[in-house]
């Protein structure tokens, strides 16, 4: 007897579209699976002279190069970075996982400069927004008509009394943001532990970061290290909250408190990293009633992030409000556009917003600035508006994890309803995570997703 194969339900059909599209990712460039066009508008650029300076080659920089070159003709396109490597910065904590190898995060800035933009190969010196030009460390003053500030953050590892970052992965001490080198570095340090247990430290600084839920990740990560080498009962995890909660986001941190008690990881609120002995693996925490000393065989030191020194010193930063202390950029946090220089807009890391650090938040901020300023040259308005969307594949676990999506409001987004619930533990979301998110970023880096 032959048997009917059962009609398919509306989410099998929605998962079997998302994973042809992962099977397109290298043609589509999307995570979506969505098609995109190449080339943006190609055929209808708008004619200009301008000339437009871009302080930062990283991603939110590079990405803005790609879209400016595909949106305007005659325009003086100019990138001033100083690092001739690139560095796909999600993909960090899967090599201090053991999951990928150094080399998947490395790759050269000039393999996503697009035609006819040239790249000044120095760090930024000065921005002066007033007199509406860039000094670079080798002397050359760049005048502007725009200004893109794409500089990204500065790791304060020197606000941490005792740090030394020539000593990560070593005795016990990792830090999975400060390079590819010790990025690595840190999955010897944490496998390392991993084969013995003792007592191991996770946490977040005060104030803004990137990728915040990034420390979160690492500690499931360690957790199932941990029991698959049959020595989680040998260890106590302990996370160190800088606040009263474990993400901005209330659902989300309601979530991870309940799988955080699920697998044992002991969580202290309001404690914030001072200073650490490295020798005698002592770290001592700032919190409301003085500080407290912790000792450890495992530490994973997330620094405090501020804005480059080269924002701060300059008129850019907010002179008030919650970013003010740090020299984050103040910027309109719908259109990106500085609020009192007009020709002069902020992406990425730098910008002065209430969410956003994520490679995923440039991939919508880049294109809504973009939009602004071609409208400006085009002598146009453009009612183009960043939401505040910020992405956070949380890895719960090798092999599973939560596709964490929200905006401005704290809002939960689905992009996709009927295949991934934002709050459930998934293979599908660790396969973005792990192969899908990087086709997708280095087709934003080309202007293309």
């Amino acid at each position: 007897m032959k048997l009917s194969r059962p009609a398919a339900t509306p989410a099998d059909q929605a998962r079997r579209r998302f994973l042809a599209g992962l099977g397109a990712l290298p043609l589509a460039g999307a995570a979506t699976g969505v098609m995109v066009a190449p080339e943006a508008h190609a055929a209808s650029k708008v004619k200009t002279r301008a000339s437009i300076v871009i302080a930062g080659g990283g991603a939110a920089g590079l990405t803005a190069a790609s879209r400016l070159a595909a949106a305007l003709e005659g325009a003086t396109i100019t990138v001033i970075d100083g690092r001739k490597e690139h560095w796909y910065q999600p993909g960090f904590t899967l090599v201090a996982s053991g999951i990928k190898p150094r080399d998947y995060v490395v790759s050269g800035t000039s393999d996503y400069l697009p035609r006819g933009v040239e790249w000044v190969n120095e760090a930024v010196a000065e921005i002066d927004p007033e007199g509406s030009k860039v000094v670079t460390t080798g002397g050359r003053t760049l005048p502007y008509d725009f200004l893109i500030v794409a500089t990204g953050l500065e790791l304060n590892y020197t606000g941490i009394e005792g740090m030394d970052t020539a000593r990560i992965g070593q005795n016990g001490m990792g830090s999975i943001y400060h390079s590819p080198a010790a990025a690595a570095a840190t999955w010897e340090a944490m496998s390392a532990f991993a084969d013995k247990g003792g007592i191991g430290l996770f946490g977040r600084p005060a104030g803004e970061m990137k990728c915040a839920g990034a420390p979160l990740k690492y500690t499931f990560i360690t957790d199932d290290h941990l029991r698959r080498r049959d020595n989680r009962g040998k260890a106590e995890l302990i996370y160190m909250a800088q606040s009263k909660s474990l993400f901005g986001v209330p659902i989300v941190a309601e979530k991870v408190r309940m799988l955080f008690q699920d697998r044992g990881v002991r969580v202290q609120h309001e404690h914030v990293l001072q200073s650490i002995d490295l020798d005698r693996r002592i770290a001592t925490y700032r919190t409301p009633t003085g500080t407290a000393e912790q000792g450890y065989d495992f530490i994973n030191v997330v620094p405090p992030m501020r804005a480059p020194e080269v924002v701060r010193n300059s008129p850019l930063p907010w002179t008030d409000g919650p970013f003010a202390s740090d020299g984050w950029m103040e910027v309109d946090r719908d259109t990106l556009r500085h609020k009192r220089f007009p020709n002069v807009f902020g992406v990425g890391d730098i910008a002065g917003v209430p969410k956003g650090k994520t490679a995923a938040s440039v991939k919508w901020q880049v294109p809504v600035a973009v939009d602004h300023l071609v409208a400006d040259i085009a002598g146009k308005t453009s009612d183009e508006v960043y939401n505040g969307y910020t992405s956070c594949p949380l890895i719960t676990r090798l092999g599973q994890a939560m596709l964490i999506e929200f905006d401005y409001k704290d809002n939960l987004i689905m992009s996709f309803p009927g295949v991934i619930a934002p709050l459930e533990e998934l293979w599908i979301s660790w396969v973005m995570k792990t192969m899908a998110l990087k086709p997708t970023y280095l087709s934003m880096l080309r202007g293309r997703a």
